[in-house]
């Protein structure tokens, strides 16, 4: 039984849709990464310099926007005395300090879970990619030629033909 190149082509359809769809992930998690950056970029954020880590480095990216994050609830906290937004009374002037910091922390955990979001989009548009490319190799290769049962041949002869068996001398 031979296979025609018409049952290969629902394959290497789906393998063409794989792949502009990876493509397209790729280029949508790539567009959204550099648009968040470009964004805190231009708010001129600089982490501050007693972050337990990456003081000083300007608020551009996931890591720097998460070590801000943490030191503006340090700072709240310490101008609160340790309460946070909902534990302080709603006449107490520290409210609206707290409420600010939990505004802005808000804001910047946006950012760290789009950068997340914009990096598993990235990701699966890779693997659709390969799933796609896959397909379409899968695709363009030819059926592996089965061996038709034939009654009148035995299986010795059957191999002999194809040259997997010598005949003895």
């Amino acid at each position: 039984m031979t296979t025609t190149r018409s049952t290969h082509r629902p394959v290497r359809t789906i393998g063409a849709l794989a792949l502009v769809a990876g493509v397209a992930m790729i280029a949508a998690g790539g567009v959204t990464w550099a648009t968040v950056s470009s964004q805190l970029d231009a708010q001129n954020i600089t982490v501050a310099e007693d972050s337990s880590f990456l003081p000083g480095d300007t608020v551009d990216g996931p890591l720097s926007a998460f070590a801000q994050a943490q030191i503006i609830d340090k700072h709240a906290l310490e101008a609160t005395g340790g309460q946070t937004y909902a534990e302080l009374g709603k006449d107490d002037p520290l409210r609206a300090t707290a409420m600010n910091a939990s505004f802005l922390r808000a804001s910047l955990f946006t950012s760290v879970v789009a950068y997340g979001v914009a990096a598993l989009v990235m990701g699966l548009g890779v693997l659709f990619g390969l799933i796609g490319w896959s397909l379409r190799r899968l695709g363009t290769e030819p059926a592996a030629a089965t061996v038709a049962a034939d009654t009148s041949t035995t299986a010795p002869a059957r191999a002999e033909a194809s040259g997997r068996l010598t005949p003895a001398v």
